[in-house]
């Protein structure tokens, strides 16, 4: 199984940072937005948001939850493996909030479709963004896009898009595989 690199450490960096300063050009003020990342693996792209938020860029307090999709997906009982549920992590209502969801990448879209769902027993949010760390814009089943995105990958067939955290897998990079 071949593998080429898509995005090294310094360059997910770089877009990490440009995809926080889109989310202060559009919000300005975070006090009635929240992030919720998807898990499993935009927990970690949610997290690394808003540390930079925080810590680079000065915005206080930002809301930060994640959200398990495993049961609200359509294909969950299509699949012969045993599903392995995560935990949903929200302890704030979204009612009248505008709620980003941040997932690492964007495929046929079914994910962001199960997550518009459970998001509902959370409260009815103002409004729902996007944000991906990769859109794997031709693969789309749904009508679904992101409105903050760091990179378009152009996968096709059998190819995947694998996302490296350095929390998870002790480095950030992204490879086509």
């Amino acid at each position: 199984m071949s593998q080429k690199i898509l995005l090294t450490s310094t360059e997910v960096n770089i877009i990490l940072h440009r995809l926080a300063c889109q989310l202060i050009e559009k919000h300005l003020d975070f006090s009635d937005t929240v992030l919720i990342g998807l898990q499993p693996r935009g927990r970690f792209l949610a997290a690394r948001i808003k540390q930079i938020l925080e810590d680079e860029y000065n915005v206080p307090e930002i809301k930060l939850g994640f959200l398990d999709i495993t049961f609200f997906r359509d294909d969950f009982r299509r699949s012969d493996k045993p599903l392995e549920a995560n935990r949903t992590e929200i302890d704030f209502l979204v009612e009248n909030k505008k709620v980003i969801f941040i997932d690492d990448v964007l495929y046929t879209g079914r994910s962001i479709r199960a997550a518009l769902t459970a998001i509902q027993s959370f409260g009815r949010p103002a409004e729902i963004e996007l944000m991906v760390l990769i859109d794997r814009r031709f693969s789309r089943h749904l009508p679904i896009q992101p409105d903050y995105r760091g990179r378009q990958v152009d996968a096709i067939n059998d190819e995947k898009v694998k996302v490296s955290w350095k929390e998870n897998d002790g480095d950030d990079s992204v490879f086509l595989i």
